[in-house]
């Protein structure tokens, strides 16, 4: 990802954006972040970018000339227009939402103001979205910059390592995230929960999700009310916990939004990848549901719980490929036993390797579930020779052993591995098992995974 800021004080950006995380980031090459000073575009001798206001006031006001001609330098030096950005109090407020869906983005670009502002025609002229990051007043638009670019730029794959993941982090699945505590185990008399130090990770989970709700109804009643929402969801959903278990993981995980919902009548949108969940009981409520898909879902997958609605859904949508797909899920109380030890999380240099062995998605998605630290491989004598993965909406899949290292039990305990670690993390862990993969079906069976009796179908374009 590229991030460039259009500031008249490029040190201020500079300096914070080359420490910490960030900073280590760009070292990488996981993320590219220029600062271009609007300064050195004025036409004016005295290297003025700013001028009284037309009909009076207090104040100066930037100029349209220094601010346009630096905004079409940028675009001339990377070949392409990317999304400008206004940082003013008059945008609207930053959200996490919003910051998950400017990660996605390949080129963004940041317009510092200063002074009373800017001319407003450059706004209209170049600007595609004005961002304020609260309801206060700074004195430019460089540290609301550096925020926007942190809040970003750690959410790009490979930025944060596996000690500083987002996945349990504040707002996400609308709760604000629980307390935290390290060493020493009593500090001015205040202990550390015993929970915390006693091993159990069921328990833990546990008590952590007590106190983020806790701490979100007390903090911040607008994302408990949603929270609940979704939670309500949820419970109607768990009757038939084998067929819609891809949704309430979805909902559970902080990976989807509700668009609709009436009884079991509900469609679910993954905004980070696009995709879409689709379950109607009748006619009345497909139809109503149909209008609600966003446009995103168009060029990627969605799924329908039964094949009543196959034809149609994909009529809509345009869609023209599909898979059949049972769903298997484990809900036993304990872990499974895991013969093979040496399974590792990969890492980038590993991508050609699963690239090459696995064919349902391009190297582009190989790289991202690696860099998202969703890939695991097991190793042999030192030698790599198999994998799994996590995909992009929460199930399990990828699966792969080299035919040489084949009956020897290192796909079970690949997968066994993967389930205890999602089990560790309060998740049930599931999967889709394509239609005829007899081979899969059996593996679910030994593992001890529920595997449902109506299928769903994945349609894609």
């Amino acid at each position: 990802m590229r991030i460039d800021i259009l500031t008249l004080f490029p040190e201020m950006c500079c300096e914070v954006l080359r420490e910490s995380v960030i900073g280590r980031a760009r070292e990488r090459g996981c993320v590219e972040i220029n600062c271009r000073n609007i300064r050195d575009y004025t036409l004016d001798k005295h290297n003025r970018v700013d001028d009284s206001p037309y009909g009076g006031g207090t104040g100066m006001i930037m100029q349209v000339q220094p601010i346009y001609d630096c905004y079409e330098s940028l675009c001339r030096d990377t070949g392409t227009r990317p999304h400008l950005i206004y940082l003013t109090p008059q945008g609207k407020t930053l959200t996490q939402k919003r910051v998950v869906e400017l990660s996605k983005l390949d080129n963004i670009a940041l317009l510092c103001g200063h002074y009373e502002g800017i001319d407003e025609r450059v706004i209209e002229e170049i600007v595609d979205e004005e961002i304020s990051i609260g309801d206060f007043v700074v004195t430019g638009g460089e540290l609301p910059a550096a925020i926007v670019v942190d809040a970003v730029a750690r959410l790009v794959p490979g930025v944060l390592n596996n000690d500083e993941s987002a996945e349990t982090e504040s707002f996400h699945n609308d709760l604000l995230e629980y307390p935290q505590y390290s060493r020493p185990e009593e500090w001015h008399g205040k202990k550390v929960p015993e929970v915390l130090l006693s091993g159990n990770h069921k328990k833990i989970n546990a008590w952590r999700l007590e106190q983020s709700e806790r701490r979100t109804e007390e903090r911040r009643p607008d994302l408990y009310a949603k929270y609940q929402e979704k939670q309500k969801v949820i419970k109607k959903l768990s009757a038939k916990k084998r067929i819609f278990i891809h949704m309430m993981e979805t909902l559970s995980r902080g990976l989807g939004e509700v668009l609709y919902a009436e009884g079991k009548n509900v469609l679910i949108y993954l905004p980070e990848i696009g995709n879409a969940m689709l379950n109607a009981e009748d006619e009345e409520h497909l139809e109503k549901m149909l209008p609600l898909i966003p446009k995103a879902v168009s060029e990627h997958s969605i799924v329908t719980v039964t094949d009543r609605w196959n034809e149609r859904v994909s009529e809509i949508l345009g869609y023209h490929g599909s898979m059949l797909c049972s769903q298997a899920c484990y809900t036993r109380g304990e872990p499974l036993p895991v013969k093979h030890k040496d399974i590792r999380q990969l890492t980038v240099e590993e991508v050609p390797y699963v690239a090459e062995h696995y064919h349902l998605g391009d190297e582009i998605y190989v790289r991202e579930r690696i860099a998202a630290g969703d890939v695991f491989g097991i190793y042999i004598e030192g030698k790599l020779c198999g994998f799994i993965g996590c995909h992009n909406d929460g199930s399990m899949g990828m699966l792969y052993v080299e035919d040489a290292y084949r009956r020897q039990g290192l796909a079970a305990s690949l997968e066994g591995y993967l389930i205890n670690k999602q089990r560790e993390q309060g998740m049930i862990p599931y999967a889709h098992i394509v239609n005829g993969n007899e081979a899969s079906i059996q593996l679910q069976e030994r593992l001890g995974l529920n595997l449902s009796e109506t299928v769903i179908w994945w349609l894609y374009r």
